[in-house]
């Protein structure tokens, strides 16, 4: 089977289109949007195959060849296409190529289109070897690949200073989460003597609580970079300085989803180390919560969605710290929020086409009457993520929420007010956005956007809405033999008291954002004496927060090496180079080319030479 294939088509498209230079420009966005199709149907017919195997038989494991050979260490460049990776595979394929097409309309006027096209196959490329990989050391390529491509995109206007910092500020706050993952890559070498999928497994059992949790807690970290959760959070806000469909790209199929996909596909550490694990349904609630309070408080539409990426994949990681229990469910949502998310941040980019790039939700007001289309897509995506009966995040953000009160009442009651939250600021953004009066400037004519960006918007809508029904309960089953989680009846209509409760927590929600936003909105921001809201709109001060605790600290770590290299270090070798140096000049007045002073040391020399014999004798 050419597994490899689905990894060399995009890459070969991103190599093509940043060597063939200008000859290409104004054909080279079509060639890159048919990379992501064709590996999309390859990914297809890979899960038909998968289809038509026994359950426990669902796996093709393929050595592209051998990278790494020295002592008993023999390390492959392999790939596995099983349960888990062909789901994010045809996420990662199926979304990619929406969002390349729905690019064809919205960099049309870019005159650097043709190597934002390179970069977007460059980013499908690097995210298919992470999740095809059946060893964490072919995974780490593709993680490092992600990243490369997030900075390229991220600051692919690297004109704007804020682009330009924000594409720095990720690629660098990601580097901290990869040296955990590094960290844990060399010590299941020490401890296995392998990185390979199945031998980490194997030998998982066998592991001392201390160093399952030494492990599970660097997956963790590396796990919080790449999904922006708490405390590695601050660089997803700054990353919507990138193109809209960059934005779109990161939080719904690619580098967001890598976190959650690398805990998942530990499942057998964490189920050694409950330390690890809780830390795991930690990270995540307190991240789910601080999503929706940042969301709630920016007015910029993008980082509203951004903020609600922060909170959902919040939920995921949640669910991937139930254990067996939410493995599943943090995948079913993880694919569902991919549908709505990619929906929502291509609507927006809808929204920007129409209003002449502006962000402020503010200048917006009545823009369901002018862009009809993008308003009930985006509607869609809005019903699906406050988790309306029958769409898809109803079905998967209630399967969290429901596992999290059976292992935890309070991290199940955290759920229940973030969905609250959430249903609350999504609210916000539909009312200021498309409801109320227009509040945009004279010069701005809002108009629907071209057939090319909102097909796929129509397309996401549909997904975001019916996906979660036909994949409620397949999906436990499916996954089964990856996460070890039985699948159990979860039907249409399965409504619980929890289920009840979490309903009815999100109708106070949407009642609330409705009330407090149904009337006249302020073209500018209000001041605010709120601590909360101000802290809101400031990011939870994650930016001081770092400054204060790495990068000062890390100056003045800095300075203090630099005072004693030049002090110390420097000063011991300067001060031996004088020492010899001025020895050299001492000496070197003896060799002045004068035959009388030769003549005098040497008569001197004798002299001295005779009474030391003399004195020799005498004594």
């Amino acid at each position: 089977m050419m597994v490899w294939l689905l990894i060399a088509i995009p890459l070969a498209g991103a190599a093509f289109l940043l060597l063939a230079g200008k000859a290409a420009d104004s054909w080279g966005h079509l060639l890159g949007t048919a990379m992501p199709i064709a590996s999309f149907v390859l990914g297809l017919a890979i899960f038909a195959q998968l289809l038509g195997m026994p359950g426990e038989e669902r796996a093709i494991d393929v050595t592209v060849y051998e990278w790494i050979s020295t002592g008993s260490w023999s390390i492959g460049f392999g790939l596995l296409a099983d349960q888990l990776s062909i789901l994010f595979v045809l996420l990662v394929t199926g979304v990619g190529s929406l969002i390349h097409i729905y690019s064809i309309g919205y960099m049309a006027h870019d005159e650097r289109r043709r190597r934002f096209f390179a970069y977007l196959n460059l980013f499908v490329a690097a995210m298919l070897t992470l999740v095809l990989a059946n060893n964490y050391l072919v995974l780490f390529l593709g993680w490092e690949g992600v990243g490369l491509a997030s900075f390229l995109l991220i600051g692919f206007w690297a004109h704007k200073p804020s682009a330009a910092a924000a594409g720095n500020k990720a690629f660098i706050v990601n580097r901290v989460g990869d040296l955990g993952l590094s960290m844990a890559i060399f010590t299941m070498l020490a401890m296995f003597g392998s990185v390979n999928f199945a031998d980490v497994n194997a030998g998982a059992e066998g592991l001392s609580p201390a160093w399952a949790t030494l492990i599970g807690f660097f997956l963790l970290l590396g796990a919080c970079g790449k999904s922006a959760q708490v405390p590695l959070q601050s660089w997803l806000l700054d990353a919507m300085e990138g193109p809209t469909p960059v934005s779109a790209l990161i939080h719904a199929a690619t580098m967001v989803t890598a976190g959650v996909y690398l805990v998942v596909r530990s499942n057998v550490i964490y189920e050694q180390t409950e330390i690890a694990t809780t830390a795991v349904a930690i990270v995540g609630t307190v991240t789910l919560l601080a999503g929706a309070w940042i969301g709630s408080s920016k007015d910029d539409i993008k980082k509203v969605l951004a903020g609600s990426t922060m909170s959902q994949i919040g939920y995921m990681m949640l669910a991937a710290g139930l254990g067996p229990a939410g493995a599943s469910f943090a995948i079913f949502h993880l694919l569902t929020h991919g549908f709505f998310k990619a929906n929502m941040f291509l609507g927006a980019g809808s929204v920007m086409h129409g209003m002449n790039d502006d962000v402020d939700m503010r200048h917006y007001g009545a823009l369901a009457k002018s862009m009809r289309i993008t308003f009930l897509t985006f509607g869609m995506g809005y019903l699906a993520i406050i988790g309306f009966p029958f769409t898809s995040g109803f079905y998967s953000k209630d399967h969290i929420i429901e596992a999290a009160f059976h292992e935890n009442t309070l991290i199940g009651v955290l759920a229940i007010i973030g969905a609250g939250i959430t249903a609350y600021y999504m609210t916000r953004l539909m009312m200021m956005t498309f409801f109320g009066e227009k509040r945009w400037e004279k010069d701005v004519h809002p108009h629907e956007s071209p057939a090319v960006m909102t097909v796929p918007l129509i397309v996401l809508a549909v997904l975001s809405v019916f996906a979660g029904m036909f994949m409620n309960g397949w999906i436990q089953g499916w996954l089964e033999p990856v996460t070890g989680q039985e699948a159990h009846e979860t039907g249409i209509l399965n409504f619980t008291p929890i289920g009840f409760l979490t309903l009815g927590v999100v109708a106070l929600g949407v009642l609330v954002g409705w009330w407090l936003h149904r009337g006249d909105i302020p073209f500018d921001q209000p001041s605010t004496g709120n601590v909360l809201l101000l802290a809101g709109r400031n990011d939870l001060y994650g930016d001081a927060v770092n400054d204060y605790a790495v990068v000062r600290p890390a100056k003045g770590i800095a300075s203090g090496l630099t005072w004693f290299d030049r002090s110390a270090v420097d000063g011991v070798v300067m001060g031996s180079a004088t020492m010899a140096g001025g020895l050299g000049a001492w000496l070197r007045r003896g060799q002045n080319g004068y035959v009388r002073s030769y003549g005098l040391i040497l008569g001197v020399g004798v002299i001295v030479l005779a009474l030391v014999v003399i004195l020799g004798q005498l004594g």
